[in-house]
């Protein structure tokens, strides 16, 4: 394995790793812990949106959420897969994890209410993904990663194309403009929680020193808000941020982080919170975590034991 200061040299010279070998034992770690985040993220997004698919109000949008969720199906095996060929026992990891150690964000811990949350999400989330992935797909050091985002992101522009689809065409009909309303009230704040802990808080700078990805917590933050803002103003959608004219950057309107109503949905704007309240509150994950991955899990599981019957 390569020594840190070597590598370190010529990954600010444009190296591109390929292999283990060109790795050291902390590029590995980083790359493995940023992997599994991602193929939890991209696997985990799938149970909620089938709480609502079938609610799609004709056949072209029930097709596209499920050629989005087949995507995301698509994205997750990458990620397990490059794990994989780091050594990972992927079998393990999806199928004898218990469902509080999945990496997969808080928001994707709940249920949807309706189709038109379907579509929020896609707008917002999916834009968060694409904002993630996408910055990777520019900076990374990793080849193997670099090559499969390729794909990944040109699926990603399409699933939030489609949510940007439902929320326009929602917003057309007071009630259903109404439930994007709703919806985006509490899902923008979850979106902007995707990016992590401000720069301030962050203690370990990995992924940034490796070259896994090239912009900050902070610096990812503004970049989704550039995007979300403007096209949520432009159809009408009330959003709790702003571009400030004169520092060219966005600022949040409400306290961020603050504490969350995790049984009505809501944000508590009256409530600060502190960062480290947040990350428990992602350990201790949302309500349908363990219904979630138990999904996943559950054909794993019943084909083994079938097996131990036939044996």
């Amino acid at each position: 394995m390569e020594n840190k200061e070597v590598l370190l040299e010529k990954l600010q010279k444009g190296f591109t790793v390929e292999r283990s070998e060109d790795m050291n034992e902390e590029y590995l770690k980083a790359l493995k812990q940023t992997l599994v985040i991602v193929g939890d993220t991209e696997l985990l997004s799938v149970p909620p949106l089938l709480t609502v698919y079938d609610q799609a109000p004709n056949l072209n949008y029930k097709i596209t959420a499920l050629a989005v969720m087949q995507d995301e199906i698509g994205h997750a095996h990458i990620a397990y897969r490059l794990l994989k060929d780091l050594g990972e026992d992927v079998e393990g990891l999806l199928y004898d994890r218990q469902a509080n150690r999945w990496k997969n964000p808080y928001a994707f811990d709940f249920k949807l209410d309706n189709w038109i949350e379907l579509g929020v999400f896609n707008g917002l989330f999916d834009r968060a993904g694409y904002t993630l992935l996408g910055d990777a797909h520019e900076h990374t050091s990793y080849g193997p990663w670099k090559r499969a985002l390729v794909k990944v992101d040109k699926e990603e522009l399409f699933h939030l194309r489609n949510g940007e689809i439902i929320m326009k065409a929602a917003m057309k009909n007071e009630e259903t403009a109404k439930e994007v309303q709703r919806a985006v009230d509490w899902m923008f704040l979850m979106a902007l929680e995707f990016f992590g802990v401000s720069d301030g808080l962050k203690s370990r700078s990995a992924q940034l020193d490796y070259k896994l990805k090239g912009r900050t917590n902070d610096e990812l933050r503004q970049k989704w808000l550039s995007s979300a803002v403007p096209f949520c103003e432009s159809i009408g959608v009330k959003v709790p941020a702003h571009l400030n004219e004169e520092t060219g950057r966005y600022e949040i309107d409400v306290p961020f982080p603050c504490k969350f109503d995790i049984e009505n949905k809501k944000w508590l704007y009256d409530e600060p919170d502190t960062w480290e309240n947040v990350i428990q509150r992602f350990r201790n994950r949302g309500p349908q975590n363990e219904e979630f991955v138990a999904r996943i899990q559950k054909g794993y599981h019943e084909l083994e034991d079938f097996r131990k019957e036939v044996v």
